[in-house]
């Protein structure tokens, strides 16, 4: 159960990073920029304590397919950036696939 809760810890922080990327304006902003540099330190770092654990394929499917959807959301909701129904469609399958694996997947650690 831990390891679940690193892996929520490293998606949390890969989405804030990312969300601070595009804030930081190609590194010209400094409290953005370093949002970046330790948002994306304890993301790799949470998610290493997960692959202890959780196979590496089911984690990176999560970390990224969650934090897709997260960074689609900041995106809606603080930079006002609109997603076409294509786009929202295939993210419904991104994360319909990450709910597929969790829940039937004997690979998934429970």
């Amino acid at each position: 159960m831990k390891s679940w809760l690193f892996l929520g810890v490293a998606i949390l922080s890969e989405v804030i990073a990312t969300s601070a990327l595009k804030a930081s304006e190609g590194f010209s902003k400094t409290t953005p920029s370093m949002i970046v540099l330790i948002g994306y330190g304890l993301a790799f770092y949470f998610l290493s304590l997960t692959l202890k654990t959780i196979p590496v394929g089911i984690a990176y499917a999560v970390w990224s397919g969650v934090g897709i959807i997260g960074v689609s959301v900041i995106g809606l909701l603080v930079f006002k950036q609109k997603l076409d129904f294509p786009a929202s469609l295939g993210m419904a399958f991104i994360l319909i696939g990450v709910l597929i694996m969790n829940v039937f997947s004997k690979s998934v650690a429970h």
